[in-house]
């Protein structure tokens, strides 16, 4: 496996308020910070004062809400992952 890397917490709530305060993709900043999406979004969860925490509420209606738009999201990334893949591999020929 591959060492990881250790950032300095300023460094990740910098990279937090990219997504949560500019709108730049998870993908993107990831990317652009030599970071994986995996660590970006446990930082989002971490850092992020907008995330509720799990304690907050035990309503099922908002555990279902969140998991609604956690899927969303999800799903949303996984079809623009897609395209991507149909556009590299109709250009690597």
């Amino acid at each position: 496996m591959s060492s990881s890397k250790r950032y300095p917490e300023e460094f990740k709530i910098e990279a937090v308020k990219q997504v949560t305060e500019k709108g730049h993709s998870v993908a993107e900043v990831a990317s652009r910070l030599g970071t994986t999406t995996h660590s970006l979004y446990a930082w989002i969860k971490r850092y992020d004062p907008q995330q509720p925490n799990i304690t907050e509420s035990n309503d099922p209606s908002v555990e279902l809400a969140k998991l609604k738009k956690e899927l969303q999201r999800v799903t949303e990334e996984r079809d623009i992952l897609k395209k991507a893949a149909v556009y590299f591999a109709s250009h690597s020929k």
